[in-house]
């Protein structure tokens, strides 16, 4: 479905915005639309805000017979395309509104995610006090780019099963804060030199419930601190992941690191299954108290 430009349906159509979770997937390119677009479908999104460029063609679109998908004209090739969007959003919707944010070729893996709804996931994070849930980006790759220079093959996608660290996060003031990591690894640590140092991080506040002044920064940070940190202080909570091609994409496109790239492929990487539990396996993913 398409219904004109991102500022034209939250202006007119608040009904539509009542229900959450909401996943607002920004597309970039022409890469896996259709089946990024179908995995937030199966993942239980009331609605999935599709924002494109241009109108999205029929045959990027999965079958939609409850019609949860509606596409919206927004420019998402600018710089930081995520942040005005999302923050029009936030604006848009009820207070409490669980969303999610996230790209073409970006998928979403929560615990359990293969028998249990996205919505029953949020329910429970809530019960726990959580207004934030922290998600670590985890690059996957194509295994020869030879045969796809794009990087991106969701038949053989491959990722790092080691190579992932976290430092501690300073204030201004070079202060710890608390409960708070900066996350590294994948391809954005492998080929650090060709991606700007406030981009090398892999955690991203992907999923969040709304209130007044809440705002997404642009470091896939929030305004509010303690939307920030990776768990409540008594016990662990749950944390996401979000499969992305998005950076090897970005490296085999860029001029200034395409020529230095002739594979992906380490002593570390590894198939990707496309399951939550090979995620939990290598610690890319925790279910906390959720069994």
């Amino acid at each position: 479905m398409t219904a004109g430009s991102l500022a034209a349906f939250l202006g007119s159509d608040r009904a539509r915005l009542a229900r959450g979770p909401i996943a607002v997937l920004l597309i970039e390119d022409e890469s896996a639309v259709r089946q990024t677009l179908a995995h937030h479908l199966q993942a239980g999104f009331r609605l999935v805000l599709a924002l494109s460029p241009e109108t999205l063609p029929a045959h990027a679109l999965p079958d939609d017979a409850e019609g949860r998908i509606v596409n919206l004209i927004h420019d998402c090739r600018q710089p930081s395309a995520h942040v005005a969007a999302v923050n029009a959003i936030i604006d848009a919707v009820p207070p409490d509104t669980w969303l999610y944010y996230g790209y073409n070729a970006e998928f979403l893996f929560y615990p359990f995610s293969e028998n249990r709804s996205v919505g029953e996931m949020l329910a429970f994070h809530a019960e726990e006090r959580r207004s934030a849930m922290l998600t670590y980006v985890v690059d996957l790759y194509a295994p020869d780019l030879t045969r796809y220079p794009d990087a991106v093959s969701l038949d053989e996608a491959m990722f790092d099963r080691a190579g992932y660290y976290s430092l501690g996060r300073r204030d201004r003031d070079g202060t710890y804060k608390e409960r708070q990591l900066d996350f590294h690894g994948g391809l954005r640590w492998r080929f650090e030199e060709h991606i700007p140092r406030d981009r090398r991080r892999i955690d991203r506040i992907a999923l969040f419930r709304t209130r007044p002044g809440l705002r997404l920064l642009a470091d896939h940070r929030m305004n509010d601190e303690e939307y920030n940190t990776y768990s409540c202080p008594w016990h662990h909570n749950l944390t996401a992941a979000v499969a992305s091609f998005r950076v090897a994409k970005a490296l085999v496109r860029n001029p200034g690191s395409r020529v230095h790239i002739n594979s992906f492929t380490w002593r570390s990487s590894h198939p990707f299954r496309w399951n939550s539990q090979q995620l939990m396996d290598f610690g890319l993913m925790e279910p906390g108290q959720w069994f």
